[in-house]
């Protein structure tokens, strides 16, 4: 089995390098940060919970207007600007020193990342024609997998040599990388954009877009699945199974490297809204079993055997996942109109901030105080929002084209300028 580890030469290959060189300090900022903010700032556990919840829930209304910005005034410029204002924002947290310091810092780098998302996805949609896509997007999840495992590693020294001064060179790596992905993205083509007098209707277009609304929303159910590897797991690993509590980080890694390797190969088959649509439905049937394997793990009370089913439910999982993803790459780029990609993607995006405040709370109740009731209910969610999609992406479809019939009254095209 051959796997091709680089994308395409060109554009493809400039997004891979701009990918890696944020996440690998991302990896090792994700692993230590909590540490630095208790031991070196000296914030609490939930001082740093709040302000992270508060930033991110900003970030997640901010997209939209950052992706509408990238979109009148050129992809590229505001993702470099946004790359920027993130490693700006991961600088300022060497200097905080008080909680309402650190609410400030966190909103701009939620804000920057949420933004920069956005804005990347409308730079990658200017410069990779449709059919190519989805492809593309798998190589830059295994590059953002590989950067993040290796920037694990990184911040795993730090917290081994557990000073202030290793924490601070995790906050540089983090924010150096961030000013090499502006460098790198400012390589890249200016791409035409149109001017937001010429666009005509809505500024917001998207916000009224009650279907593409719904298949967002679906999105962010489905995206449930991202706390799940990274909080609800390891707890229900610890306190509810007798499997042994290393596997926490062996399930991580397993989860890591599948990704890294078969991402790419589980996009090839997506190519237009119907193959994703049928791609996110084997997710949720996927996603289902998976919880189900879970469950299970509760009743073996041999350690072996119990780590023996954990692996299975995880590896159902990351199935799901890398199905899931590339099903949502092809709907959310499909659905956009060319003009508004960038708030298009904001909002489409928002499933992850999303994910991420609501995520822990919803999953800890549902898994670790309910139980295995919990994790047949989650399963039947994730299967109910993979089988709802496709009646939402063919209303939204159904939608965009009556929204382009001659007699439907749309805004204009307007001209194209070349613009960073």
């Amino acid at each position: 089995m051959s796997i091709r580890v680089l994308p395409p030469p060109g554009a493809p290959r400039a997004l891979a390098a701009a990918q890696l060189s944020n996440s690998v300090g991302d990896g090792a900022y994700y692993v230590s940060s909590a540490l630095y903010f208790t031991r070196v700032v000296g914030l609490s556990p939930t001082q740093i919970g709040l302000g992270l919840t508060v930033a991110w829930a900003i970030g997640s209304v901010a997209g939209v207007p950052l992706g509408a910005l990238a979109d009148r005034r050129g992809p590229r410029g505001t993702s470099v600007l946004l790359a920027l204002a993130t490693a700006a924002a991961v600088g300022a947290f060497l200097f905080v020193r008080s909680f309402p310091l650190f609410v400030v810092a966190a909103v701009v780098y939620a804000v920057a990342q949420c933004g920069l998302a956005a804005a990347r996805q409308a730079l990658l949609a200017g410069l990779v024609p449709p059919p190519e896509r989805t492809a593309v997007l798998a190589h830059l999840q295994s590059t953002l997998n590989a950067g993040l495992a290796l920037g694990a590693a990184i911040g795993g020294l730090a917290l081994r040599h557990d000073t202030a001064e290793a924490y601070r060179a995790v906050l540089a790596l983090d924010a150096a990388g961030f000013l090499l992905c502006g460098a790198v993205l400012l390589r890249l083509p200016p791409l035409p954009r149109t001017p937001a007098a010429a666009v005509g209707g809505p500024r917001l277009a998207v916000l009224r877009d009650r279907p593409y609304a719904v298949v967002a929303l679906l999105n962010a159910v489905l995206l449930l699945r991202m706390p799940l590897l990274s909080l609800a797991i390891p707890l229900w690993t610890v306190e509810r199974t007798a499997a042994p509590g290393w596997l926490v980080s062996a399930l991580f890694v397993l989860n890591t490297l599948a990704v890294m390797a078969f991402q790419v190969r589980m996009a090839r088959g997506v190519s237009g809204p119907a193959t994703a649509v049928r791609a996110v439905r084997r997710s949720g049937l996927v996603m289902f079993a998976s919880c189900a394997v879970f469950a299970a793990s509760a009743a073996v009370f041999s350690p072996w055997a119990a780590a023996a089913v954990l692996v299975v439910g995880a590896v159902l999982q990351v199935i799901a996942e890398m199905q899931q993803s590339a099903g949502a790459w092809q709907i959310g780029f499909a659905l956009a109109p060319a003009r508004h990609v960038g708030q298009y993607q904001g909002f489409f995006g928002t499933g992850v901030p999303v994910a991420r405040t609501a995520g822990p709370l919803l999953l800890t109740w549902l898994l670790v105080t309910w139980g295995v009731p919990g994790w047949l209910v989650l399963g039947a969610v994730f299967l109910a929002a993979s089988l709802l999609m496709g009646p939402a992406v063919r209303w939204a479809r159904r939608a965009g084209a009556a929204a382009r019939e001659p007699g439907h009254t749309a805004p204009a095209e307007g001209p194209a300028v070349a613009v960073g």
